[in-house]
């Protein structure tokens, strides 16, 4: 028993295997850094869209007043003149002719009517001869007649847009400019500049409308700005306004005559537009910013 013991006693622990660490190296690979470049803020360039402006070949005529369902434009005895020649020449209209010069033609000519429909009259490219003899003709507008005239489209159109555009013009300074810088063209144009702002702007809309290129011309015109301050002294009794001349209210000193038949008002800003009247408008204009 005691052996027993004493075996168990000096009988060591089963070892335990400690496994150590398995160290694993990384391998790090360093990517070399790219430098971004700083974005563009140009705009992209457009797409330059393209065109075909196709030429027009056939021109179009109208009668200028009148012309009924149809009208024939006389033919008979009709004479041009012929400035490389220097001479007057007898013109007819001829389809199978190459010449519009009766003498120029052959003996078997066979002279055709020319005949607006409609008050119109439409020749293709495929008729020069009477394209010329109508644009060669006594009674076209072009040569000082009465009678038809060349439609040009192209011009009718560039023309209508110049219109619009400066009524467009017209429009946008009524609506756009400070009420101050439209009274003197108010009172040019008449207009009561004691209304509401509304009805001041409602009226020269009107006028902008019927008289375009006048209302924009008088926006720059010194007789514009020299009327209103006249017009001004006449409604504050700083000038008095006579027919026989335009005097100073207070003094009844005389100022300038006025002709006979003669507006006082008109007269007195012709006056003030001169060099001898200059001083007269610096006075003028002097005794309305007191009383502002």
């Amino acid at each position: 028993m005691e052996k027993t013991k004493t075996r168990r006693a000096t009988e060591s622990p089963k070892a335990t295997k400690v496994e150590e660490p398995v160290v694993v190296q990384e391998t790090v690979i360093v990517e070399p850094q790219v430098k971004e470049e700083p974005k563009s803020h140009s705009k992209p360039k457009k797409r330059t869209i393209k065109r075909q402006e196709k030429e027009v070949f056939h021109c179009e005529f109208e009668i200028i007043k009148g012309g009924g369902i149809a009208y024939m434009l006389p033919q008979k005895g009709v004479t041009v003149y012929d400035s490389d020649k220097d001479t007057i020449r007898e013109i007819r209209y001829c389809p199978n002719e190459p010449s519009i010069y009766v003498d120029e033609q052959s003996d078997n000519a066979l002279k055709q009517s020319v005949t607006f429909r409609d008050a119109k009259l439409f020749v293709s490219k495929e008729q020069p001869n009477l394209r010329k003899f109508m644009e060669m003709h006594p009674a076209n507008q072009a040569n000082g007649g009465t009678t038809f005239r060349k439609v040009d489209k192209r011009k009718d159109a560039e023309l209508e847009l110049e219109r619009e555009f400066l009524l467009t013009d017209a429009v946008s300074i009524v609506r756009d400019r400070d009420i101050n810088d439209l009274l003197p063209l108010a009172i040019y144009f008449g207009i009561n500049i004691n209304a509401p702002v509304s009805d001041i702007r409602y009226n020269l809309l009107r006028i902008a409308k019927s008289k375009t290129k006048e209302f924009l011309q008088s926006l720059d015109s010194p007789q514009v700005s020299c009327r209103s301050t006249i017009q001004q002294a006449k409604d504050y009794q700083i000038l008095n306004m006579k027919s026989n001349g335009v005097y100073w209210f207070d003094s009844n000193q005389l100022i300038i005559s006025v002709p006979v038949g003669q507006d006082p008002i008109d007269t007195m800003v012709r006056f003030c537009l001169t060099e001898k009247g200059a001083s007269a408008l610096a006075l003028i204009e002097e005794r309305l910013d007191k009383l502002a």
